[in-house]
């Protein structure tokens, strides 16, 4: 920082100060700057040496701010010989009672001061600690009646979470967090245990979202009732094997790499499910069974070796949107009835069983997305997809044709097409099936030879080939007037010259 700053008395708004080991440019600069307003961040905090200059920052008498991080650097050397020096140095940037967010970040000592956690703190409405990774215990935060806004990541010394954590002391009301909306655990490398006082079950009364991530040691005991709570995510906690909340107002679960996660029934507000690992897909199968599902808009599934079926042979009734990634043992629903809800497909690495799309059944899809499937070899259709706005089919090594008949999608505005070796031509009789289409890309197809007869349809503005040799043959592409970009990639001897008009260029980029 500039050296003196302590002389700009009537400063208000200061974004960000660093400490600098020098006198001039240390914490005691901000200790004149009493009128400072909004957010202030204070980084590299372990350039104080002592609690006498942690003082002479006078952060309390700052009573205009409402934001405050306290920072440490994370590449400093832990050099920490008195963890109480740690923790005085800290007590001594106590902030004032306006304060509406804390951000503490990277602080080195193993407990907090107890002004963290002081009930007397009645605006503060966000917390957050970061890297606080020398730290054994929490703090007593539970009965910060304003706070709408935990996060808690990287203390990976801490291993029990005790109901000391829902009370100050002897201080203790019936409802804990009684505003807490949202609460993240993340990056708890060692925490094992959660434990809840006895008078917890009114705690988390009003909590809306509940996200435990990447915690591999924790075994269990995570609150039993959020009546309020819409969203629970639970993602590398593989040790995990307690029950999930009863939340019945649930719009949201993910759960990935937690394949111990017990799971009785799907609530009937669900409307958006991520899951991740063999044993808990089979285990939401099982739920989707035995659950009348009709809220139900979004699934997303990877990673399931297992061989499995949807319920039914049939998707739910009221989905829109549908993700599978790496699981090429389930089956894709073929038969009837139609799945006339859903809007959006994505197959990756998925369905090897599924040699034919059969888009009839997908009567009001709106994008349709295949990649990486290695035995499908068609699609067919024999309707009209008017919701049908883009397809992008990627690595299909096996995809020879769109149907025979020609894909009708009045609608359609982007085709995309990419490592599909066999493919020989785009969807016949284009030019009049497709009348909106605008974008073509085609990569590395080596057996495609030739556009489809009776030419692209009029609406073509941009056409992108790479790596298509024979394409490049094809007279077709020298008549393509309409076209204002065209981009071409890899060989193209077989292009003598251009019609009129347009913005064409070529270029021979790597083989990608």
């Amino acid at each position: 920082m500039p050296s003196e700053m302590s002389k700009l008395t009537r400063l208000q708004h200061l974004s960000c100060f660093v400490v600098g080991k020098h006198e001039k440019k240390g914490v005691k600069e901000l200790g004149t700057l009493s009128d400072l307003h909004g957010s202030l961040s204070i980084k590299k905090l372990e350039n104080i040496n002592n609690n006498f200059e942690a003082l002479e920052a006078r952060i309390m008498d700052k009573k205009y701010l409402e934001e405050l991080e306290l920072e440490w650097s994370i590449d400093a050397e832990d050099n920490i010989q008195n963890s109480q020096s740690e923790m005085d140095i800290l007590g001594n940037l106590q902030p004032g009672k306006y304060l509406k967010r804390l951000d503490i970040d990277g602080y080195r000592g193993t407990r907090f001061p107890e002004w963290v956690g002081d009930p007397s703190y009645q605006n503060l409405t966000e917390l957050s600690l970061y890297g606080c990774q020398n730290c054994f215990m929490l703090p007593p935060l539970g009965q910060i009646h304003s706070l709408k806004n935990l996060t808690i990541c990287g203390m990976s010394m801490l291993k029990t979470i005790e109901p000391e954590f829902f009370k100050n002391g002897d201080y203790f009301s019936e409802t804990p967090f009684p505003s807490l909306e949202h609460l993240m655990f993340d990056d708890m490398s060692c925490w094992e245990v959660w434990n809840h006082p006895r008078e917890s079950y009114a705690s988390f009364s009003v909590l809306k979202s509940l996200v435990i991530r990447g915690c591999p040691r924790l075994r269990g005991n995570l609150p039993t009732h959020l009546h309020a709570l819409e969203t629970i995510e639970i993602e590398v906690c593989n040790q995990l094997a307690s029950s999930l909340p009863r939340a019945p107002s649930m719009r949201k679960l993910v759960i990935h790499e937690s394949n111990k996660v017990a799971l009785q029934e799907l609530p009937l507000s669900l409307k958006e499910l991520r899951i991740k690992g063999r044993e808990i897909t089979e285990s939401i199968f099982e739920a989707i069974a035995i659950t009348l599902q009709t809220s139900l808009r979004t699934l997303d599934i990877r990673n399931c070796s297992s061989t499995m079926s949807f319920p039914g042979d049939c998707l739910p009734a009221s989905l829109k949107s549908l993700y599978l990634e790496n699981c090429r043992n389930l089956d894709f629903p073929k038969q009837s009835p139609e799945h006339e809800s859903l809007q959006y497909l994505c197959i990756d690495r998925s369905c090897d069983s599924l040699t034919t799309l059969p888009l009839e059944i997908l009567q009001n899809l709106n994008h349709l997305f295949i990649r990486n499937c290695e035995n499908i070899k068609c699609l067919s259709a024999s309707k009209v997809f008017q919701n049908l706005v883009d397809i992008e089919i990627r690595e299909c090594s096996k995809f020879v044709s769109f149907p025979r008949e020609g894909l009708s999608a009045p609608n359609l505005t982007s085709l995309y097409v990419s490592r599909c070796v066999n493919l020989k031509s785009l969807p016949c009789r284009a030019n009049t099936l497709l009348p909106k289409l605008e974008k073509v890309t085609i990569s590395n197809c080596s057996e495609m030879e030739t556009f489809p007869e009776g030419g692209m349809p009029p609406s073509l503005r941009s056409l992108y080939i790479r790596n298509c040799e024979k394409l490049m043959r094809s007279s077709s592409l020298t008549s393509m007037d309409m076209l204002m970009h065209l981009s071409i990639g890899g060989p193209c001897d077989g292009v003598e010259s251009f019609s009129k008009g347009g913005d064409f260029s070529t270029s021979h980029p790597s083989r990608n």
